[in-house]
């Protein structure tokens, strides 16, 4: 097992970042400021937390579509028959949600 100082050391880069105005109802504001004072974090940090986890899961769905999307239309070049595509595509998917 690694010791700690085997380890290397976390290098964040920064990035170019942008304001954005958004208008939030108050409530929501307060709810969220009660969960970020139970997480011990600020406001905007859970709030930046939120965004970065619903934007990852997004690109990963978005990223998994084309993905089968790309395999569709090799397989449709590679093979004659579009209902063997379309079974091999059916069974890409069900065996992907299991």
């Amino acid at each position: 097992m690694k010791k700690p100082e085997d380890e290397s050391p976390l290098h964040l880069h920064p990035r170019d970042t942008e304001v954005l105005i958004l208008t939030i109802p108050k409530d929501v504001i307060a709810s969220v400021a009660q969960v970020a004072a139970q997480r011990d974090m600020s406001s905007e940090a859970l709030l930046k937390l939120y965004i970065g986890q619903g934007l990852r899961q997004d690109l990963t769905r978005l990223f998994g579509e084309r993905v089968l999307e790309t395999t569709a239309h090799v397989l449709t070049r590679r093979l004659q028959s579009e209902e063997t595509v379309a079974s091999i595509m059916r069974e890409i998917r069900e065996a992907a949600v299991k």
